[in-house]
């Protein structure tokens, strides 16, 4: 049987001997019992190494607060970082206008910079003020640049400085370089009107 007993028909002796015998197995592993009960549970990996599992919770806790971390920012880009900066400049205005008060005199500065501020239609000033800080803005020191005749092409399309005399001293190599590419790409344009001739 299950228990460990005989089946069917037994004298009393054969029993109470199975019995003590019984007893006899549980008091043997007792102490297992004990130990076993306040043990905790072995986690193993595939290859049978053990498993930390408070270590793999704290990983997994860091992993989800960069996650979070990095979806915040991937949403605060989609929002758009103009847009945020924006809407934080209105809510500061906000504040600073509910500080003031309620009745706005003649002599309010910012009311007076805020009207000035604003471009009208139709306003005969208006474009005398764009020249003017167009003007000043071109007074601003520029870098020179190049301005004599179309340069030749480079690798990196790079423009030449301002004190260039316009004399091309290459080794020809840049030339040679951009008339491969040109062939090379005539040559697959050839290939596939070709290859796409009788269709």
């Amino acid at each position: 049987m299950l228990s460990g007993v005989k089946a069917g028909l037994v004298s009393a002796d054969v029993l109470r001997r199975e019995q003590q015998e019984l007893r006899r197995h549980e008091r043997n592993n007792k102490h297992l019992e004990e130990e076993s009960r306040h043990s905790e549970t072995v986690f193993r990996d595939k290859s049978g190494r053990k498993r930390d599992l408070a270590q793999e919770r704290l990983e997994q806790r860091q992993k989800a607060e960069a996650k979070s971390e990095r979806d915040e920012q991937y949403a605060r880009w989609g929002k758009g970082l103009a847009q945020g900066r924006q809407q934080q400049q209105n809510v500061e205005d906000a504040i600073k206008e509910m500080q003031k008060p309620l009745a706005r005199y003649i002599d309010d500065q910012d009311l007076d910079r805020m009207l000035r501020e604003q471009e009208r239609e139709g306003d005969p000033m208006a474009d005398f003020i764009k020249k003017r800080k167009a003007k000043e803005n071109k007074e601003k020191k520029e870098k020179p640049r190049y301005n004599g005749p179309a340069p030749p092409l480079n690798r990196f399309n790079i423009w030449p400085g301002h004190r260039w005399d316009g004399v091309d001293r290459s080794n020809g190599f840049e030339q040679q370089r951009f008339a491969r590419i040109a062939n090379k790409k005539a040559v697959q344009e050839l290939a596939y009107k070709w290859s796409v001739e009788d269709m």
